[in-house]
Parts: structure tokens; C-alpha cells; sequence
């Protein structure tokens, strides 16, 4: 799809996957790194456990699909190399700490007066501009300032990471979006612009809105041991089963109450609960709790008899239950357990490559998803340190419009139009991006199905509501609201007449279910040829586990997150929530929006079929590389790091207060022990070398945490930071809404809300140079732009609205 287009790839560790994914769209992707390699390379794991830049799998992971070239930035050949090549390009992303490149005159500013069409994406921690943005970071400490670590993990212990760094990762694929989101405007204005990623902003994406509370008179979510918080009640989603783990979606409300539901109705077949218990009004639940009918002791009680259940079978037995009995119970798999997988195996998920130099070929993830017209093809393994030297030269001359002035420029996606049926938040995150930068999206909902998404939290003053959910009002941000019940013939035509206006339509319903109603892509692509459609669900369209309903909170088990999140003496903890709903919309963005460029330059139309599973394996691509080609199976770890030590999170002074603090290298490890009084440190031979420092984690551990636990988080992040130690606090919803870094970047934004008046939710995640995101409204109340949509958009006339509102169609 992106055959035209050359990127030049600086970046390194997690955000190497933004290069990735734009090289498995087809763009030519040019890995330049330094004459001694990317730092990645060095990092291990590595093939066979030999240290070898050329065989570590941290770069494998995130590196197919291109190119690599060796130059030596800080010589002036080097210098005048890359301004050649960058006088040609299309793209250049890179994650240097910000102003690195602009002090060899290689930054924004220079290079576009060099090309002017330029689109350069940069990845930093904290962003380009800002009271952090030197801050020294890494992966963990990123993660601790984006709000999400915090909520995972047990209670009683301090809060817990994913055993593969996921915080650069979330960066890189932002980072790929917004890419593609400045090229289509430069496609259509002649322009290029600077677009500037967050590690920070990027990872809060997964927090599915709850770093609002604070905001809007909520209490903060807290750790529940891979579980979640209902109004103050704990509620578990992993039980032990006769070998092993399973998590079980034990929810209420119209969506979810009838697989709890069905849950009981098999536990009472086995004896476990009574009639009583398997007849509750599972619907209707958290209205009986909030009104005191049920008292939480119940809700415990049913939640053991789940545990009494599940210890009675295996995995694979309760797996089979629930796809036979309509269950939400998935195994909590290893990184063996997926790739072996019978639906990734059926989907032809896994890709062999050849490495010629090894002699070997390896099974590495496939395609993060499955185009029509333009499929994913893997044409590279990831290349040999500077492999393209003597071939990769200046791009051919590309044709591009003649730039319009700086006034002139409207929003990239301006005049794309989305006819958007998703729910919850895997899809509606992704389609939220076209929204922020000036597509019109229409999103398509129902009274008579309530969007569980309506019923999670936080809730505004902390009383629950439909119109009251502060993640609604994020996810959907600057989409308008269309009432309608799909479930009547009038309602099924008028989605009909709004997919002929869209360019691009997407749903989440289970498989099947478009075509059962005549909206599947051969029905609508018949009368709107250009379509482009996407079908988002936990398993993709066929395979023998595509008919498994569920949610992010079971994709991130079944992908493998669940497994390597935790404590190595305790069950599974995380990560917190729906994990894979966060990661999932990043990769939806992308396939989309490169489809639309694909279309405009060939009037092709496509479908896209998307596998939230599938594409979130590329968030453990490391860990599944290990399996694959030297049969390691990674254990949960805390929050230790092969890599570095000390590398974990402290206990500060107060009530469930701390600080990830990291030394990521021997002048870092120095300057931590000048900083805290401990140079002694420096020459004990316990503590003396990375090696010791490893060996000895649990002793140094305690000493760092002895230290940090009594002074508060703004004295351990000022000391250490003034030596330039990474160090963050844990940041509660009430930090980060107070975090000067995020009021710098207009983060957090104050919109009307139709029933609420002003509410805070959050901006996008990226700052675009040239065309900043426009986010003016909170997602919409039911039905609140139906006249807008049916007259205005859709051309019904007053006579037709009024009949579809007497028909009921409009609920």
C-alpha cells in the first residue's frame, strides 16, 4: 500500500516497531543506524544465547520489512550522507533525546527547508517541548508516569509491569499513526510537518479513561490482582484451574449478564450453586448493589463458587465449555500456549522466515491484519547490521501537489467520512484518531444494546449513569451520535444509505453477524465500490475460536500479556483491564489509513479483517521470538530486567505511594548512589557490577526501598533527576491531571458535555506542527446528532426523520 513512499528510521528499543509497521504496509523502510549499531541490538535475548548484533531478538522483533545503513552522525561525511538521503524522503522517524538532532543541524527546521514535504515523526519520553522533557526515562519509568502502572499488580505489593517493555511499543505504533495521519495531508496540501509523540501520552491510552477520576469526582482505580474495582467491589479475573490459570468475565448489565448467566446455569448443572444463585437478575445486578438488595458478600460468595468450578477442570476443558456453552472463560496463556494456538495455526497467522546466514528459518507473528487488495507480505527478515550500505542511495523524484500557504492547511483528514459501528473501546480508540485530526465520524449506537463502555467508570461525581461515563467521553471524543436500532428493516436501510456515504465503515459485531443484516463488505461495496471496511473482534472473521464473544480483558490473556504480568511466586496479575482494547487501536488506525492511500492513488476500496489478538502479539514479539527459535517460555518477573539493576519500583512516604527508579548504565548506577549517600555502594562487591547487581537484587532492592520510603515522591524525583537517574513517580489520576509536563502539552482539555455542562477528557496524544488536532466535544449523549446525521449528512427529509422517530427507529 505505501510501495511509493522511503522512511528513514532512527529510532531505537520499543519504538523501532513505528518503522515496522509502516515497512509491513509496503513503505521502504531504511534502519540508519550508528557504525557500532542500534543500542537494541546489544540488549539480548539472543539467538542460541550468543551475544551477536546480527542475532539478538529484541531486533528481530520490530525490524522485518527493512533496510539498514550504517552512518556516523557525528562526523560531518556522515552528516552530509544523511541530509542527501534526507532531501528525498518521505519520512524520517527518530526517538534521539529532543534537540539532539537539531544541535547537528539535523532537526526539523533544517531538514525541511531541505524538503519542504518532509513529515518527521520524533518519540521522547515526555515529548519535544516541556518541564520534562530532558528528563532522564526509561521503558518502566515511562509506564509509572502515564498513570496505567499504578493500577497493576497486587495490593499488597507495589505495583507490577509487563515482563516485555510495553511503554515504547504503545510509543512506536502511535507514532506510526500520526505518520500516516500527516501524510495525508501532505498528499493533499504539498506540506509536511513535525509530528511529536509522548512515551508518556502514548502508554495512557491504557488506562481506558481512569486517569480522569480526579477530575470528574471519581474515586482512583486501584490494584486487584489482575482484577477490577465495581463501585468498591473487588472483582477477580483469574482463577486457578487444575493446571493452570483462566480468566473468567464475571460481569453484569444488558451486554454482559446473559454469559453470567449462562456461567451459573452450567455451575448448577455441576452441583456448585443453587437455583437461587444461578437465577439472580444478572441483567439488572448493579442496580441491586447499588440499591443494597444484594449486599457485596454475595457477589464474594458467587466469585468462590467460580473457584470451586474452575479447579475442577483444565484449561482446555473450560476453554471447550465456553465455546460450546456461550462462556467468557479463556485460558491465560504462555508464550508456548499461543504459539501453538489451533486458531492462529488455522488463520495462517505464524510466518516462516529465512535467516541464510544462520542456515535456519523461524516462525515469527504474522501480519497484524488481513487487507483484501494489499495483504501484508513479510519480504525481509530483519536486516544484518549496515547489510544495505553500498545499495541505498537518494529516493527517485516524487510528484507531490503544490503546497498551499500555512493558512491554507486545513485538518490532514478533513473531508474523510466514517460511518463507525464499533463498540466498547478497541474500535472506537481507533477511530477516535481520524476524529482528532478532522474526519467525520459518525458513531452508530443503540438504547436497546447499551455500549458497555457507557457503563464503566468514572462516573461524573462518582453516580453511575449511561451519559455519566468519563470513558465514553474520551473514547468517543468529536464523534457525532447517530440513535439508531439496527435491529428494525427502517434502521438496516438507513445504515445502509450511510454507508454509501462513507469512505470508510467499521464494526465489532461477532463474525457473521454484518453480513446476517446485509451489512457486510460484498452487500455494501456493491453500490459503494471505493468502500473501505474493517471488522474488528477478539479472534478475526474464521478460524475454530472466531465465534468466541469477549472482550480486551480476555484478548490480553489469550495473546499472552496476562501470563507475563505478576509476581514469580504468585498467579497472574495483569495487565490492569482490557489491555489488548489499547493496543489494538493503533494498528486499526494504521491499516486504515493506509488503505485510504492506497485508494487514493488507485480508486481501490478494501477489506480489512482485524484480529485484536493477532495484532497485539506484536506487543510481546521479543518473548515469542525466544519460544520460537530457542524454545524459552519468559515467567512472570515483577519488575526485575535481565538488563539493569537496580530497575523496580519504591515505596515513597504515604498511603500506596511509588517511584520506579532505574539505573540503565554504569554512570547512571554511579551517579544513584552519589545522589542517596551510598558511594560505598560503588566498590561493595555485592553491588559493584551489573553482574553482583543482579545477583543481589533483593538485598539492594530493600536498601533503595529503606531509602525512598521516607521522603515523598517530589523529593526522590528531584534528587534523582538532578543527577540525571531515571526516576518517576507512580502517578495517580490526581498526578497526572496535576502534571506540569501534560498542562504544557494541553493533554487535558475542558469540553461541554450536552447533560453534564464542562468535563475534563483528554486531547490527542500526539502535537502536530503544521495541524494540531481539533478535539471540541466529549462523545455524544444517545441520539444527540440524529438530525444532523439523518437531514443534514444523509439528505432524509423532515417528513422522513419524523417517520423514522414514530417507527422507533431512532432508540
Amino acid at each position: 500500500m505505501l510501495s511509493p513512499y522511503r522512511v528513514l528510521d532512527l529510532t531505537d528499543e520499543g519504538a523501532l516497531l513505528c518503522g515496522q509497521i509502516l515497512g509491513d504496509l509496503g513503505a521502504d523502510v531504511i534502519a540508519v543506524e550508528p557504525p557500532g549499531g542500534a543500542h537494541t541490538r546489544s540488549k539480548g535475548p539472543f539467538y542460541r544465547g550468543v551475544p551477536d548484533p546480527n542475532g539478538c531478538l529484541s531486533w528481530w522483533a520490530t525490524n522485518r520489512n527493512k533496510r539498514s545503513i550504517t552512518i556516523d552522525l557525528e562526523a560531518r561525511e556522515g552528516r552530509e550522507r544523511f541530509r542527501d538521503l534526507a532531501a528525498s524522503t518521505d519520512f524520517i522517524i527518530e526517538s534521539k533525546a529532543p534537540g539532539y538532532l537539531a544541535s547537528l543541524a539535523l532537526g526539523y527546521e533544517e531538514l525541511s527547508q531541505l524538503n519542504p514535504a518532509l513529515v518527521m515523526v520524533s518519540i521522547t519520553p515526555f515529548g519535544q517541548h516541556g518541564p520534562k522533557a530532558h528528563w532522564a526515562a526509561t521503558d518502566l519509568t515511562c509506564l509509572a508516569a502515564s498513570g496505567t502502572l499504578l493500577m497493576n499488580g497486587d495490593a499488597d505489593r507495589p505495583p507490577v509491569a509487563v515482563a516485555v517493555p510495553q511503554a515504547y511499543l504503545h510509543a512506536g505504533a502511535e507514532a506510526a499513526v500520526g505518520a500516516l495521519i500527516a501524510h495525508t495531508g501532505r498528499e493533499r496540501d504539498g506540506l509536511g510537518q513535525h509530528v511529536d509523540v509522548s512515551v508518556q501520552t502514548s502508554t495512557m491510552m491504557a488506562s481506558m479513561g481512569a486517569v480522569l477520576a480526579s477530575a470528574w469526582g471519581a474515586a482512583s482505580a486501584k490494584r486487584l490482582g489482575g482484577g477490577m474495582n465495581l463501585n468498591g467491589i473487588p472483582l477477580r479475573l483469574i482463577y486457578p484451574a487444575s493446571d493452570g490459570f483462566v480468566s473468567v468475565s464475571f460481569f453484569f448489565g444488558g451486554a454482559i449478564g446473559p454469559f453470567t448467566r449462562r456461567l451459573m446455569e452450567v455451575m448448577h448443572e455441576e452441583g456448585i450453586v443453587d437455583e437461587a444463585t444461578r437465577d439472580k437478575d444478572w441483567l439488572q445486578y448493579p442496580a441491586l448493589l447499588a440499591s443494597g438488595q444484594e449486599p457485596p458478600s454475595e457477589l464474594i460468595r458467587c466469585s468462590e463458587a467460580i473457584t470451586e468450578f474452575t479447579v475442577r477442570h483444565t484449561r482446555a476443558e473450560l476453554f471447550d465449555l465456553a465455546m460450546r456453552r456461550s462462556l467468557l472463560i479463556v485460558p491465560v496463556n504462555s508464550t508456548a500456549d499461543v504459539v501453538a494456538s489451533e486458531q492462529l495455526v488455522a488463520r495462517r497467522f505464524w510466518v516462516d522466515m529465512e535467516h541464510p546466514e544462520l542456515g535456519e528459518t523461524f516462525a515469527y507473528p504474522g501480519p497484524f491484519a488481513q487487507l483484501s487488495r494489499t495483504p501484508i507480505a513479510y519480504l525481509r527478515r530483519p536486516p544484518l547490521l549496515g547489510e544495505h550500505n553500498d545499495e541505498v542511495g537518494p529516493a527517485p523524484a516524487r510528484p507531490l501537489p503544490a503546497a498551499v500557504g500555512a493558512n491554507e492547511r486545513a485538518l490532514p483528514l478533513a473531508g474523510v467520512k466514517v460511518a463507525d459501528f464499533m463498540w466498547v473501546a478497541a474500535g472506537p480508540w481507533g477511530m477516535r484518531y481520524l476524529a482528532d485530526y478532522g474526519a467525520t465520524v459518525v458513531r452508530v449506537e443503540s438504547t436497546t444494546r447499551i455500549d458497555t463502555l457507557r457503563t464503566i467508570g468514572p462516573y461524573k461525581d462518582a453516580t453511575p449513569g449511561v451519559e455519566r461515563s468519563g470513558a465514553w467521553a474520551t473514547v468517543n471524543a468529536g464523534k457525532l451520535g447517530l440513535q439508531l436500532n439496527l435491529a428494525t428493516p427502517q434502521g438496516r436501510e438507513v445504515a445502509l444509505r450511510l454507508a454509501d456515504w462513507a469512505d470508510v465503515v467499521s464494526e465489532s459485531f461477532a463474525p457473521g453477524a454484518a453480513k446476517r443484516i446485509g451489512l457486510d463488505y460484498e452487500t455494501l461495496s456493491k453500490s459503494n465500490p471505493g468502500l473501505i471496511m474493517i471488522s474488528s473482534c477478539l479472534n478475526g472473521q474464521d478460524g475454530p475460536h472466531a465465534g468466541l464473544a469477549g472482550f480486551g480483558t480476555m484478548g490480553a490473556q489469550i495473546a499472552g500479556f496476562g501470563y507475563l504480568a505478576g509476581w514469580p511466586d504468585r498467579p497472574p496479575t495483569g495487565p490492569m483491564g482490557a489491555y489488548t482494547d489499547f493496543v489494538a487501536p493503533k494498528f486499526t488506525a494504521a491499516a486504515i489509513l493506509a488503505a485510504l492511500d492506497h485508494r487514493r492513488r488507485t480508486g481501490e476500496g478494501q477489506y480489512i479483517d482485524f484480529s485484536q489478538g493477532e495484532a497485539s502479539t506484536h506487543f510481546l514479539g521479543v518473548a515469542l521470538l525466544d519460544y520460537t527459535t530457542n524454545g524459552r517460555t519468559w515467567e512472570r518477573s515483577g519488575n526485575a530486567s535481565p538488563r539493569y539493576s537496580p530497575h523496580g519500583v519504591y515505596p515513597a512516604a504515604g498511603e500506596d505511594r511509588w517511584v520506579a527508579i532505574v539505573a540503565a548504565d554504569d554512570a547512571q548506577w554511579s551517579a544513584l548512589c552519589e545522589a542517596i549517600g551510598e558511594p560505598l555502594w560503588l566498590t561493595d562487591p555485592c553491588f559493584a557490577t551489573l553482574e553482583a547487581r543482579v545477583a543481589n537484587r533483593p538485598a539492594l532492592d530493600a536498601a533503595i526501598g529503606a531509602w525512598t520510603s521516607v521522603r515523598s515522591e517530589d523529593e526522590i524525583e528531584g534528587v534523582l533527576q538532578a543527577a540525571h537517574v531515571p526516576a518517576h513517580r507512580a502517578s495517580t489520576s490526581a498526578d497526572v491531571l496535576a502534571d506540569p509536563q501534560l498542562a504544557a502539552r494541553g493533554h487535558f482539555i475542558e469540553v461541554d458535555h450536552a447533560e453534564l455542562g464542562p468535563v475534563t477528557i483528554e486531547n490527542s496524544r500526539m502535537v502536530f506542527s503544521g495541524t494540531p488536532a481539533q478535539v471540541v466535544s466529549p462523545g455524544p449523549v444517545f441520539g444527540q446528532h440524529n438530525e444532523q446525521v439523518l437531514r443534514d449528512i444523509l439528505g432524509y427529509s423532515e417528513d422522513e426523520f419524523t417517520d423514522l422517530l414514530v417507527a422507533g427507529v431512532l432508540e
